[in-house]
């Protein structure tokens, strides 16, 4: 594979985080959060300004993750205690960190190419990259990533386990028959955007790190990204149990890099990402949907026996 393949890989599994956070609001929560935008920007301004400050960048990541769950919790505070649109809620938390980013940078952009960040950490571990008969498959940076993402989605699937989270995904699921149990679905909506957009933050931060700046605008588009790597995983690899969905958006965030790759690399321009985007949404969306129909409509359907009934 090529450096751009293997850099896909790399940055699938950095957005893979943000598409798990998307994947708690949008399937567990069953919440429209455009919170995600902001919050994305802002775990990559935060991070940027602590390590040009001289903060250890584990600890600058770390404040991140706690800085993106105050603004899920803001969101949540805003639906619920305030009684906004759930998505006149995430625009205006979105709107109101953008300068709030630009508060934390001080300017639209800031370098990070001459300071110690996690990637620069990754990097001097000198794992081998995998490679058989001189073929590079993957390098040994994505490895490390491949490891960090799977101990998060071990994380995440057991907190789903809990009583705190199935009291999270049936909020999602029936929020009227939960609240008849006793549980508190203000609580559990306000935990679960919190939790969310944390990842998300921490998904801004290391990629900020990972390309070397963190960029006031870089949360642009950030949504529909997440959206693209939880629908074509679905599609891809389907999610019929909670392990299964979170390991298919995070293969679905590597297939969505992948495919932008490859798109850059067969001449499309980069300022055409936005569109291809949108494409692969609509195709991902609307294609099982037109499969489906059309499979209705077979006049011969397949019996135990193997024969055709009319």
């Amino acid at each position: 594979m090529n450096l751009a393949l293997h850099g896909a890989i790399e940055q699938g599994m950095l957005f893979a985080i943000m598409a798990l956070g998307v994947y708690l609001t949008f399937r567990i929560l069953n919440f429209p959060d455009l919170t995600v935008d902001g919050s994305f920007a802002l775990g990559g301004a935060l991070a940027a300004r602590l390590i040009i400050e001289g903060t250890n960048p584990f600890l600058a990541t770390l404040m991140a993750f706690v800085a993106g769950g105050v603004a899920g919790i803001f969101t949540g505070v805003l639906h619920t205690k305030g009684k906004i649109n759930g998505l006149l809620a995430g625009i205006l938390t979105m709107i109101a960190l953008y300068s709030i980013n630009l508060r934390i940078m001080g300017k639209a952009n800031l370098p990070l190419l001459r300071e110690d960040t996690l990637y620069t950490f990754v990097k001097d571990l000198g794992v081998p990259n995998l490679a058989v008969g001189g073929v590079v498959f993957f390098t040994g940076v994505a490895l490390v990533f491949l490891i960090g993402i799977l101990l998060l989605k071990a994380i995440i699937d057991w907190f789903l386990q809990t009583d705190l989270g199935l009291d999270i995904r049936a909020t999602g699921d029936n929020s009227k028959m939960i609240r008849s149990f006793g549980a508190n679905t203000d609580t559990t909506t306000i935990i679960g955007l919190g939790l969310s957009n944390a990842l998300v933050a921490v998904s801004g931060a290391w990629v900020a790190q990972y390309q070397g700046f963190a960029d006031v605008g870089m949360g642009i588009g950030m949504i529909v990204i997440g959206l693209a790597s939880v629908i074509v995983g679905e599609v891809l690899f389907g999610s019929s149990s909670i392990f299964r969905a979170t390991l298919a958006v995070i293969l679905g965030s590597v297939v969505y890099r992948l495919v932008i790759a490859l798109a850059l690399d067969a001449g499309l321009n980069p300022s055409d990402m936005k569109l291809i985007t949108a494409l692969i949404v609509i195709i991902a969306l609307t294609v099982p949907a037109v499969a489906k129909s059309v499979w209705k409509r077979q006049p011969f359907r397949a019996t135990k026996g193997g024969r055709g009934d009319a």
